[in-house]
């Protein structure tokens, strides 16, 4: 694999100006600490990319005033995978997209159940548990200001007339007025309901990586080599792939069908479109400093260079370090 050879000058102005980004991360070691390794541990990406549609169907109900609908009677119900959604195809393998489609001539117009198409339900306050159809009208509370009196008494003896049940000493349901029932909220007093069918269609990659690192790369993180620039050692695109072939080398053969294996599953309401395998080879070193008895290890990852170190040796924070990575992002 071609790449370019950094020499020790090079790969310490880089860590410098990864160390200068960090807030709390003194410099010292990074300018004057000795390089005192340098070795190269590429690693293998490897990633299978299944693109799916996913398609449901869900009903949407609101309440029917009256006027036309467009049933079944102005042409046929279409099954959600018998819709031409051409249209909205996206482009292969993007993360995800989803949009809802009517499905035509499915209207249907339904009774209400909650009130049986009454358009009115007994009073949940002074009608509770009544069934369908029957309920109490007239029903009064005690008016909690005068206790059912109709008067309020003063401390000097004197009565006045209370003014919240206007002397009678009952108030009417807050609810119905006392009238025993209130609108249904399901139908908004309709007695029906239009039943919508839309198709609600998405489409997604599942993604299965890997990385097949050596030993001195183990430390770090798998995204780490999933976002770095690297070479691509094979892309295969095909309904279902298999795993790649190799000539010249058993452990990348191995590789592809550990990647191909791991395959994610798809829901039983989709259908796969596409499957895309890639595996690519990241060039990383891994460089050791030292001081004294002190040592720490860092890694240049991919063409694009990018550094990553878990224990640098000075860092100095005093809690900041996080309120000024959100500053940033």
């Amino acid at each position: 694999m071609a790449q370019d050879v950094l020499d020790e000058v090079e790969i310490r102005q880089l860590l410098i100006d990864h160390v200068g980004h960090r807030c709390c991360w003194g410099s010292r070691p990074a300018r004057t600490w000795k390089i005192t390794s340098i070795e190269d541990c590429n690693v293998y990406v490897g990633t299978l990319e299944t693109f799916i549609e996913e398609r449901d169907t869900v009903t949407n109900k609101e309440p029917y005033d009256g006027g036309k609908i467009d049933g079944s009677d102005k042409g046929p119900v279409l099954a959600v995978w018998e819709l031409d959604l051409r249209s909205e195809f996206p482009l292969l393998f993007v993360p995800e997209k989803e949009v809802m489609v009517k499905i035509p001539h499915s209207e249907v117009i339904e009774k209400c159940l909650d009130c049986e198409s009454r358009g009115e339900i007994p009073c949940p306050i002074c009608n509770a548990g009544q069934e369908h159809g029957f309920y109490k009208a007239n029903q009064m509370t005690r008016c909690s200001a005068c206790h059912g009196r109709g008067l309020l008494a003063h401390q000097d003896g004197s009565d006045t007339v209370c003014g919240m049940c206007s002397g009678k000493g009952m108030l009417p349901c807050i609810a119905c007025g006392s009238r025993g029932l209130v609108t249904c909220k399901t139908c908004s007093g309709y007695g029906s309901l239009l039943a919508k069918s839309t198709a609600h269609v998405r489409w997604k990659t599942l993604s299965a990586r890997k990385v097949s690192a050596t030993r001195g790369a183990a430390s770090v993180p798998d995204e780490v080599f999933h976002r770095a620039q690297g070479i691509q050692l094979c892309n295969i695109q095909a309904y279902q792939c298999t795993p790649a072939f190799f000539a010249d080398s058993y452990q990348l053969n191995q590789f592809s069908s550990e990647v191909v294996a791991s395959r994610l599953p798809v829901p039983p309401s989709a259908r796969v479109i596409s499957e895309r395998h890639i595996i690519s080879v990241v060039p990383v070193i891994r460089v050791t400093m030292a001081h004294r008895k002190q040592c720490f290890s860092f890694y240049v990852v991919g063409y694009n260079r990018d550094v990553f170190i878990r224990d640098y040796p000075s860092k100095f924070c005093w809690g900041l370090c996080c309120c000024f990575e959100w500053l940033r992002n």
